[in-house]
């Protein structure tokens, strides 16, 4: 019999794994896997890449003839049906272990809970809720597309300690330090698409890319409900891997429609407008029919405050620099709520330190505090 912390440490060894490939794997999610014999371990292995093998096959395969009768720990339940790959289930079976821990159900509601029930079919026991919440937290991107047809959305900022993003005068760069600055680099690496507003090209002119040693960039996303965006942006003409989408409106220039579609690298979506501005429910659901489940916004407060009142908003993220800027710009626009059972809360929060910079993460969960 294992322990209730040996069952976590050999989850947190699965999810170690899992990160390996985290913001790599859509459309599918980031699972890790580890198979444990006599206690020690004999398996490993996470999900690359879609259309590559899942975690348990590479696992399996590590272990070879060790798997028989060992325990299987595993992020995600394991699949139970034909994709690109066979299920991971019968591979399961066919190996012989005996006994599988799994973090989380999958979330899919086609596939939840199918794949526990096969292998207890089989009579393999099953414990389900090993490190839960760090599971979820991992997944949280494909749960959000495979349950709602949108992507995960994290609202992401450097701000002062009077929480501001920017002076009166709009200058921004740089609030935070070095360190915060690459880790907001690698974050750009492991998410399908970055957002900004018009507003945050035309006064920063960023290039939206991920600068670091092997980072992926993402799809680059600017809200323009007019075509606005300065022929000469960094972002039109820089060399990348990945492509940048404009959303507009039908209230767009008609000669600055036909000058980006010009454009090799950009693509120009005409959606529906909301208050003349773009609907952003629509940008999403556009989105996410590209498959793309994540998206980090970089936006200025406009963006922020309308994403904020859409109820649009999943995730924050914030580098907290040891500064106070008095009278600035604020990471949302508005009036902002009038009772603290009206202010947006979040769950799960987790803090990390780089050099003066406090970095804070958390789960939005609900606008009231009980």
């Amino acid at each position: 019999m294992t322990t209730a912390e040996e069952q976590r440490r050999y989850m947190l060894m699965a999810l170690e794994l899992a990160r390996r490939a985290y913001g790599r794997t859509s459309p599918n999610p980031a699972v890790g896997a580890v198979i444990v014999r006599d206690g020690q371990v004999v398996g490993r292995g996470f999900h690359p890449k879609a259309g590559e093998p899942h975690a348990e096959i590479f696992a399996l395969r590590d272990a070879a003839a060790a798997a028989r009768g060992a325990d299987v720990y595993v992020t995600l339940e394991p699949c139970s049906h034909h994709g690109r790959t066979g299920p991971c289930c019968d591979a399961l079976i066919a190996a012989g272990v005996a006994r599988v821990f799994v973090g989380v159900e999958d979330p899919n509601p086609l596939v939840s809970g199918r794949g526990i029930a096969r292998l207890r079919a089989a009579g393999i026991a099953v414990k389900v809720g090993i490190c839960a919440a760090e599971c979820r937290h991992l997944i949280a991107p494909f749960a959000r597309h495979v349950t709602s047809g949108r992507p995960l959305v994290t609202v992401k900022g450097a701000i002062s300690l009077d929480g501001c993003i920017a002076t009166a005068a709009g200058e921004s760069q740089w609030i935070s330090g070095p360190a915060s600055r690459q880790h907001a680099h690698r974050q750009r690496g492991c998410v399908d698409a970055i957002m900004v507003g018009v507003g945050t090209v035309i006064s920063d002119n960023p290039r939206l890319t991920a600068r670091v040693d092997g980072g992926r960039d993402p799809l680059r996303v600017v809200v323009d409900s007019t075509l606005r965006i300065p022929a000469d942006a960094v972002m039109l003409s820089q060399k990348s891997s990945a492509a940048t989408v404009i959303a507009t409106t039908e209230l767009a220039d008609p000669a600055a429609l036909e000058r980006l579609r010009a454009h090799a690298a950009v693509e120009v979506v005409v959606l529906p407008q909301r208050d003349r501005r773009v609907d952003l429910i629509a940008l999403l659901e556009y989105l996410g029919q590209r498959q793309v489940q994540s998206v980090l916004v970089e936006g200025g407060a406009t963006l922020n405050a309308a994403l904020l009142d859409g109820g649009l908003i999943d995730r924050i993220m914030l580098y907290v620099a040891p500064m106070i800027i008095g009278n600035g710009q604020h990471l949302f626009a508005g009036a902002g709520a009038r009772r603290l059972d009206e202010c947006l809360r979040l769950a799960q929060v987790r803090s990390e330190r780089f050099d003066d910079d406090i970095f804070i993460e958390g789960e939005v969960v609900s606008c009231s505090p009980d």
